[in-house]
């Protein structure tokens, strides 16, 4: 899969030199990163003590010609709604930003790369990216 939406946990993983996510990282021509993605990053930056730096790397990130943002608009909302919908009827929740991501991953038809299997498994039809 040479295509995929990272999760916030790759993203951090990869910062961090993740020997397997770095590898991975190497090899996929699209890296799409979801607003909600970004959102969580921020926030997280805005509690840590390097906020600056922090920015500074994700912007370089974020200007490379294999990433791409990727915002939400109506048939995101619209996964997001089936997406939500078939796990409350199996009586298997996951986080409101896990399925934002989900939800962005399929409407862009990319595989969602993500180390948070155990939540998105749940999801019939999303492709996650597990060669890692």
């Amino acid at each position: 899969m040479r295509r995929v939406l990272i999760d916030t946990n790759i993203y951090t993983a990869f910062k961090r030199n993740h020997p397997a996510i770095v590898e991975s990282f190497r090899h996929l021509d699209f890296i799409g990163i979801d607003v909600t993605v970004l959102a969580e990053l921020y926030a997280g930056f805005k509690g840590g003590n390097k906020e600056t730096v922090n920015l500074k790397e994700l912007e370089s990130f974020i200007n490379t010609s294999r990433v791409h943002i990727l915002n939400h608009d109506e048939i995101t909302a619209e996964f997001y709604a089936n997406i939500f919908n078939a796990l409350k009827n199996k009586g298997k929740p996951i986080p409101t930003n896990d399925i934002w991501i989900a939800a962005s991953s399929m409407q862009n038809g990319l595989a969602l790369f993500t180390l948070d299997l155990q939540h998105f498994r749940e999801i019939e039809g999303l492709v996650l990216k597990t060669d890692y």
